[in-house]
């Protein structure tokens, strides 16, 4: 019972997670706050949907369909549709209309749709169609590496392709490995002092925010409501 979900990493430098799931026997999920955004595709009493959702800015709880399947794109930061901007998209989506089994239509043109098999190569053809482009500065300066440009324009660049301040996205961030961390059992004031909190009053905020969740809750083996895709890269 719940919501089934497996993940894998990728190699391509404009995904950051390739996942897909099912789902049986639930009506909610807690969908946890994620700086990504994703293209999602899912089959429900054999009708096919598809959206791009965008990055969430907090937790909140979300329909699950009963006996559904889901794959999904997780795309790296600094990748993006220029065609839709992602600080339109931020705690949001665009429907996909009309997708079949086989195929779905998007900027103007027919896509197959992909799998977990073949997700690097469809990702591939986007860019080279020009659907899907990355902005190297945000990855650079995600990676630690100094910028050339001026601070407002490694802000702008962010907001460009991310929809999200720098900010935002380390708060996300943080909160999001606080999460695995208590999951894999971390006592509380470690994470603390690892992740650079002020307090564990601090922690507890950021955990209701972003992820929906006590740290109580979150060692919770059989909990009400299953989470969504929860991973630290």
């Amino acid at each position: 019972m719940g919501l089934d979900i497996e993940s894998r990493s990728s190699g391509s430098p404009y995904i950051e997670r390739v996942w897909r799931s099912s789902s049986r026997d639930v009506e909610q999920m807690t969908a946890v706050a994620t700086a990504h955004w994703d293209l999602v595709f899912w089959k429900h009493r054999g009708q096919v949907s598809a959206s791009v959702q965008g990055p969430e800015t907090r937790a909140s709880q979300a329909p699950v369909p009963e006996d559904a399947t889901f794959f999904g794109i997780s795309f790296s930061l600094g990748t993006a549709m220029p065609h839709l901007p992602l600080g339109r998209l931020v705690d949001g989506s665009a429907e996909i209309p009309d997708p079949t089994h086989r195929s779905f239509w998007l900027k103007g043109s027919t896509w197959h749709l992909p799998d977990w098999d073949n997700a690097e190569a469809f990702v591939r053809r986007l860019v080279r169609a020009g659907v899907v482009e990355r902005d190297p500065l945000v990855a650079a300066v995600l990676s630690g590496a100094p910028p050339d440009v001026s601070e407002r324009t490694v802000q702008r660049r962010f907001l460009a392709a991310t929809g999200l301040t720098r900010g935002a996205i380390r708060q996300i961030d943080r909160a999001r490995r606080t999460a695995v961390l208590i999951q894999e059992g971390v006592p509380v004031h470690d994470v603390i002092h690892r992740l650079g909190y002020f307090d564990q009053p601090h922690l507890a905020r950021s955990l209701s925010r972003y992820i929906g969740r006590t740290a109580t809750q979150l060692g919770d083996r059989k909990p009400a409501r299953p989470l969504s895709l929860l991973y630290t890269t």
